[in-house]
């Protein structure tokens, strides 16, 4: 096991502009099909969607993989509100030591770990020789979808 931690990059979003994106108001089927909608009358702006306090939300993006067992992986976005308190359970980006690093946190009395969600890594005891703040916590993860393709040969 290690201690390894899961490194997120912060990034400042652009919230002076909105981009609103045709929106499926009538909801995608993930169960039987349905039948797809003539068209699509309603928008939706994620920025308004996403960004409950401007002023205090930045988006990250993940390196490593501590937290694959919650499908958080590597090149995933996640969306940091730095104004909400954490609370016990909430996945958080917390700067232990002068790094960033993700991770659940559990509360209890007198201690605050910082617990992985992959059985390679161990979870962390914040002690009082740690430098540690909950940097913020994290309210969506915006993941890519599409599968890397392999290149292809060309075949002679």
């Amino acid at each position: 096991m290690t201690n390894s931690r899961t490194r997120v990059d912060i990034i400042r979003p652009d919230l002076t502009t909105s981009l609103p994106l045709p929106y499926a108001d009538g909801g995608i089927q993930a169960g039987f099909p349905s039948p797809a909608q003539d068209y699509i009358s309603e928008y939706i702006d994620l920025n308004r969607e996403l960004v409950r306090h401007p002023a205090a939300t930045f988006y990250g993006r993940v390196a490593g993989e501590s937290m694959i067992e919650e499908g958080i992986e590597p090149g995933d976005l996640l969306v940091i509100d730095r104004s909400i308190e954490p609370a016990d359970g909430d996945l958080c980006v917390c700067c232990l030591d002068g790094e960033f690093t993700l991770k659940r946190i559990r509360l209890v009395p007198g201690a605050v770990w910082l617990v992985p969600s992959n059985e390679s890594f161990d979870p962390i005891l914040v002690t009082p020789d740690n430098q540690f703040e909950v940097w913020g916590v994290v309210t969506h993860t915006i993941k890519n979808n599409r599968r890397p393709r392999a290149r292809r040969r060309n075949v002679k």
